[in-house]
């Protein structure tokens, strides 16, 4: 469940579209995370897994397949580490913990022009606008498993979303 209060999220949309990108990104239903997936390293060949200190973000660099693609996905929502500087200080955020990676979502998703759908309950637009972010998302085309609309739907509303 997402970090943040629904009053600083904006909505309880936008809480339960964080939770249903962290499961689309597998991060909190991951076997290996101890708080959530907030604290998960982009799978592959050589990946540890998981980080331990939340002071800024890990920059672990992952193989992720025997065709040598590579990621510094990390955290809850698969950040990338080359634009968690800018992030970072942009959104003045004090570390890489729980309600950091919260509010970069959903700063992310706002960039995307998604957010005013997340809280009217649109989510498929919401999905559709955000999924060059999250390679999990359905229509994303980076070669990678891509959750159904469905799923995702059915998870945001267990979350607590509601639809329009």
């Amino acid at each position: 469940m997402a970090r943040i209060s629904d009053s600083l999220a904006g909505s309880k949309n936008a809480l339960a579209f964080l939770d249903m990108l962290a499961w689309s990104e597998g991060t909190s239903i991951s076997k290996h995370t101890r708080d959530d997936g907030y604290d998960v390293v982009v799978g592959g060949i050589d990946s540890p897994n998981t980080f331990k200190s939340y002071s800024t973000h890990p920059g672990v660099l992952v193989t992720v397949n025997n065709k040598g693609l590579k990621s510094t996905a990390a955290g809850r929502y698969q950040q990338l580490q080359r634009y968690w500087p800018h992030y970072r200080d942009l959104l003045k955020l004090p570390d890489f913990g729980p309600a950091s990676q919260d509010k970069l979502a959903l700063h992310l998703v706002k960039e995307r022009g998604a957010l005013a759908d997340v809280h009217a309950g649109r989510i498929q637009a919401a999905i559709t606008k955000c999924r060059n972010i999250w390679a999990s998302l359905p229509g994303a085309g980076y070669g990678q498993h891509e959750r159904k609309l469905d799923d995702l739907l059915a998870h945001y509303i267990a979350a607590g979303g509601r639809l329009a």
